[in-house]
């Protein structure tokens, strides 16, 4: 049943996008950021299978890269490349670099932007310095990352139901 919720939840955030052409495999149409421990074995990972079965080609770290890939390197270019942007807010996103660093350059990249916020809730946003030590100007270019998510309507998403 958890299932069936959240692709009736992914119908409703893709269906104003066109299915693309599956002719290159090394473009990447959508770009999910997400904090693995938080929601690799459920929203993050059901997306990216129901992205890929509707024939576009997205970007989850665990799924799309392979051992020896160069992390920034690889991160970059998919997100340079992508059209759309989700960011999935779960409860330890704000205490990751690799989070926050995505969430920034697609925003700088401009980006469309989707967020879920799965179990959390715009508000909650904020970077979390007592996990998260970095420079000044990082850290300013993170909050207006955040700042600007916040802003942006996005999806809701329960983990312990499956409903949005």
């Amino acid at each position: 049943m958890q299932s069936r919720n959240i692709l009736n939840f992914q119908g409703r955030m893709f269906r104003h996008y066109p299915s693309p052409n599956l002719l290159n495999n090394d473009r990447c149409d959508v770009f999910i950021s997400h904090r693995s421990i938080d929601t690799k074995r459920t929203v993050s990972t059901l997306l990216y299978d129901h992205l890929r079965r509707l024939g576009f080609c997205p970007f989850l770290d665990n799924k799309t890269m392979k051992p020896g890939d160069k992390l920034f390197h690889k991160i970059n270019n998919a997100i340079f490349e992508c059209k759309l942007g989700v960011a999935v807010f779960s409860p330890r996103y704000c205490e990751s670099f690799f989070c926050l660093h995505e969430l920034a350059l697609m925003l700088e990249r401009q980006k469309k932007l989707i967020p879920i916020f799965c179990d959390s809730k715009p508000s909650q946003l904020r970077v979390n310095t007592a996990k998260l030590s970095v420079e000044p100007e990082e850290l300013r270019r993170f909050k207006w990352a955040l700042e600007e998510a916040k802003d942006t309507v996005g999806l809701t998403f329960n983990s312990s139901t499956g409903y949005a």
